[in-house]
């Protein structure tokens, strides 16, 4: 038999170093699966429940594992599913490539059933590089462009397949005008800053007396040559969401994430610095970061448009962020560490008792945050921690110590409800062998993450280790949205928009054949979590929390109060458990004895 398109297809995505997609199959992208399986494994398949949660796992793999992850879908509604997942992947800089089908090129234009303008649809997410195919002898190049490009921009491309082109005989390029002969390979360049550029940076890194830096997701494989840099200067360094593992929270001038999800330490971090530098972070919230004119800036990217983009940079360094740090190391004077480092460790051991103190605080089961603070010391040093989006994604930013040989992640630019199962699937298929821990809220769940539990049962016992967590916090609301009405519009809970139905978890697991546990008592919690680790088969962890314990900023501004203040004069329908509830967390830096500000 002679190879077809898609057998040319398969063959050359392994060339390129593909050995797994995620998706869904359709008749407009049978071709191709049935290359798959004419390919004897050369290419895993990864069958998820939707397509939208194949693309997540698709970023996810390039996020955990640093390779190209891949995509497949039918044409119309399997291509339009995978978007939400595709920008995912491009607002957190991903290399990740979307193959789809399209209806035959002769019904093009025809009004045809499932004709959808794919190349158009595309457009946005992919806009790098998204191109359909019309004749076999064009496979080859667009292929080969496709994933380099989506591996040196860091970016989403796609490939639109006709499906009556994909069982034709693969022809190769003839030796004539108007055809392309590319070729596999890509090796990543070394960017690094000319040495001009790196002594200007040093020289204000060197004048400061109170650095700060931030890092994000850019730095994640700059580890030791960040806390080299930290140590010479002296710094704290606060970290993005994105970049939760760039450095361990045993350190104690590292005062953990910034933002609205952020860490008291770091808000102060950054208010009281006279230097800053930024590190591979695109963190967007500028009220957040040093006032204009405060500090004298620098900033290290790959990118060279997100340069200067968050704060008036004096010096931005386009290059890698372990190799740029590296090559300003010996630039860089060593400072005393003396006043500004102790401030900082005395500002992370006040927060550190704060945070107890809020965890231990009483509440209608379970205080989510204990959740939190009670799985943190209980994670194996080799977990890979995903969280969703919602209320405990704060849980996850602030109770959540990350220690050396951790990875984590979640939607981060996109900030996407649903991607926490997806991603913690994605990333038991990339490291078998590690235990994998996800967290996520009921809505979420709800959602889409459901469903995903059924991936999770089908797939388990190809694992090299059976440990997969799935930890639900079930609270019937939609409850960082709830909060952020109070807060930021000044509205009562909308009982219609924001209670969501109870569903017992934990019994879905149990019926698809895993295990499931159940906890309402914060007493239980330890042990429930010790029992999911050791149980012999993935688990569903439902924990019944108290939604109305705030989502509490580091720092809560004039407006914010008196949002709150007339959310509770409209009166909200719970009003007794809001006071109640935030006045344990407000108060609890004055019950933890630790009120003072240094």
């Amino acid at each position: 038999m002679s190879q077809t398109v898609s057998d040319f297809i398969v063959e050359r995505l392994h060339q390129w170093g593909v050995r797994r997609m995620y998706g869904y199959p359709g008749d407009g992208i049978n071709g191709v699966f049935g290359a798959l399986n004419r390919g004897g494994g050369k290419i895993e398949f990864v069958q998820a429940r939707h397509e939208e949660m194949a693309a997540f796992m698709a970023s996810a793999h390039a996020k955990f594992t640093g390779e190209l992850g891949v995509c497949i879908a039918t044409s119309g509604p399997g291509a339009a599913h995978l978007i939400t997942g595709l920008y995912d992947a491009r607002m957190d800089h991903m290399p990740v490539l979307a193959i789809v089908g399209q209806q035959a090129r002769s019904a093009l234009g025809g009004h045809y059933q499932q004709e959808v303008d794919l190349t158009a649809m595309f457009k946005d997410v992919a806009g790098a590089f998204v191109q359909q195919a019309t004749v076999p002898a064009q496979v080859r190049h667009l292929i080969d462009r496709a994933i380099r490009t989506a591996l040196s921009e860091r970016v989403v491309t796609a490939i639109v397949l006709p499906n009556d082109l994909q069982d034709l005989p693969y022809e190769s390029p003839p030796r004539a005008h108007g055809t392309l002969h590319s070729g596999v390979g890509w090796s990543e360049p070394k960017i690094v800053p000319y040495e001009v550029d790196l002594k200007k940076a040093a020289e204000i890194l060197n004048d400061g007396r109170r650095v700060a830096i931030l890092a994000g997701a850019g730095a994640l494989g700059a580890t030791d040559e960040l806390i080299a840099v930290a140590d010479r200067l002296g710094a704290g360094v606060a970290k993005a969401l994105l970049g939760k593992s760039v450095l361990p929270d045993d350190l104690p001038w590292v005062t953990g994430s910034i933002g609205l999800l952020g860490t008291e330490p770091s808000y102060k971090l950054m208010t009281e610095c006279d230097t800053l530098l930024m590190v591979g972070s695109g963190f967007p919230y500028a009220e957040f970061l040093p006032k204009e004119g405060q500090a004298r800036a620098v900033q290290i990217d790959l990118k060279a448009d997100m340069l200067s983009l968050r704060y008036p940079m004096e010096v931005n360094l386009q290059g890698d962020a372990k190799l740029t740090l590296a090559a300003l190391l010996p630039l860089l004077k060593q400072k005393e560490t003396g006043s500004w480092r102790d401030r900082i460790g005395r500002w992370n051991r006040s927060w550190n008792e704060t945070l107890e103190t809020r965890a231990m605080q009483t509440a209608k089961p379970v205080n989510p945050q204990r959740v939190a603070w009670e799985l943190s010391p209980r994670l194996p040093d080799n977990v890979i921690v995903t969280s969703d989006s919602g209320s405990c994604a704060n849980w996850y930013a602030r109770d959540i110590k990350i220690r050396r040989g951790m990875m984590c992640s979640l939607s981060g630019g996109l900030a996407s409800m649903g991607a926490a199962v997806p991603y913690a699937i994605a990333a038991k298929f990339a490291h078998p062998d590690r235990p994998v821990v996800a967290m996520v809220g009921d809505g979420a769940m709800q959602m889409n993450n459901l469903a995903e539990l059924i991936t999770v049962a089908k797939y388990w016992k190809t694992w090299k280790t059976p440990q997969w967590i799935c930890v639900v916090f079930n609270n019937q609301d939609l409850n960082q949205v709830t909060w952020e009405q109070r807060v930021m519009e000044g509205d009562p809970k909308f009982v219609a928009s924001q209670q969501i139905p109870d569903v017992p978890y934990h019994r879905f697991a149990e019926m698809i054949g895993l295990t499931g546990i159940f906890v309402d008592n914060p007493d239980f919690l330890g042990e429930a979590i010790d029992s999911a680790f050791a149980a012999g088969r993935p688990v569903v962890l439902e924990v019944r929390t108290d939604p109305e314990v705030p989502p509490l900023p580091p720092h809560i501004t004039l407006k914010q109060a008196k949002a709150f203040a007339a959310t509770l004069l409209k009166g909200d329908p719970v009003e007794q458990g809001v006071v109640m509830g935030t006045a344990k967390q407000v108060l609890s830096k004055v019950l933890s004895g630790s009120g003072g500000d240094d």
